[in-house]
């Protein structure tokens, strides 16, 4: 009975000592941030999909939002996300025994700007890139909105996982 109610007590103070700044999407938020701010991402690049800047933005918003226990904020934060959409681009992917186009690739480029106020040693500034290939058969924009939320999908993941998560 009393080896049972020590190893009760010891989960309790490993729970609570765990809790400071860890969540289950393992992301890791220094103790001391409550807030995080994302700027809306202008779009610099050559050719502009009108919804892409939005579309990124609210969507490093809500990624945050549900998944940490920081509260997004329209002000400064404690950790603040910013940068700018630097390219986007179609090409081709692959060329077929005929030498046709045979797929085509959906490339998206963002540079992000990372401040932890918390733990400036967490800063980063940095380029990330993803891409979607597509059968060249394909128009374009019927599969454009499907590509983009892909690709979105993906570099707010990497952006989530460089600021937030260290494995």
């Amino acid at each position: 009975m009393k080896t049972r109610a020590i190893i009760n007590l010891l989960a309790i103070f490993l729970l609570t000592a765990c809790s400071g700044g860890y969540s289950f999407t393992g992301a890791s938020i220094p103790p001391g941030a409550k807030t995080i701010s994302v700027a809306t991402f202008p779009n610099y690049a050559s050719t502009v999909n009108p919804q892409l800047s939005q579309k990124l933005s609210d969507d490093l918003r809500q990624m945050f939002a549900s998944q940490t226990s920081l509260s997004v904020s329209d002000e400064e934060g404690d950790l603040q996300v910013s940068g700018e959409i630097t390219s986007y681009e179609t090409r081709a992917s692959a060329i077929s025994s005929s030498d046709e186009v045979s797929m085509n690739r959906l490339t998206i480029t963002i540079k992000v700007h990372f401040v932890n106020t918390v733990d400036p040693d967490s800063d980063f500034d940095q380029s990330f890139t993803r891409y979607r290939d597509y059968a060249a058969s394909q128009d374009f924009s019927s599969v454009e909105s499907v590509l983009v939320n892909e690709i979105v999908s993906e570099l707010c993941e990497d952006v989530f996982n460089k600021a937030v998560v260290n494995w």
